[in-house]
């Protein structure tokens, strides 16, 4: 079981992508732990939820991936010094590092997407060709550890990826005939 943290904004996140991508990883196993700037969070469509732990108290070393959730409300982490630098943190440790919608840009902004496949929603796709990206505007995209979405017909697809990578990672030289304890 890996444990993915997933970052919502405060106010005005997703909730589709949230929602359906939460219930793909828990689906395949893994748990799921919600982070925002804020204890209480509301989605675009004002229903709340309380969040597991705020962003200045993450540990990347508690995770195995990070995945930005979209919405209108994660404009606000677009140029968010603490959000740029956590992703370059999941990127440099080697763990998934994942955005849907909107989100994307953050992992642009944070010069992740250099020379990476990469796709958004279509708002952004500037954004993240003038960041390096080779935008594909596909619905789902994965490039070695980064995984991106274009949005919330896309969110459940977009879980299922990155349970998968979890998986693929998990399996990175191990022995599959051995079974281990440890």
């Amino acid at each position: 079981m890996a444990k993915i943290l997933s970052v919502i904004a405060p106010q005005g996140y997703q909730g589709v992508e949230y929602g359906h991508s939460k219930e793909a990883l828990e689906a395949a196993g893994h748990k799921v732990l919600t982070a925002s700037t804020h204890k209480k969070a509301s989605d675009k469509n004002g229903n709340n939820l309380q969040v597991d732990l705020l962003l200045k108290n993450v540990k990347v070393d508690d995770f195995d991936a990070i995945l930005f959730v979209g919405g209108p409300g994660v404009y606000d982490y677009f140029e968010d010094a603490h959000v740029l630098t956590l992703a370059k943190k999941f990127q440099k440790a080697g763990k998934i590092v994942s955005a849907i919608c909107a989100a994307p840009s953050i992992l642009a902004n944070a010069g992740l997407l250099k020379g990476v496949k990469a796709t958004s929603f279509p708002s952004q796709a500037a954004n993240l060709k003038a960041k390096g990206a080779h935008f594909t505007g596909t619905g789902v995209e994965q490039d070695g550890k980064i995984i991106t979405a274009d949005g919330p017909n896309n969110a459940k697809a977009f879980g299922e990826k990155i349970a998968s990578a979890l998986n693929d990672a998990k399996g990175e030289g191990a022995d599959s005939d051995v079974e281990c304890d440890c």
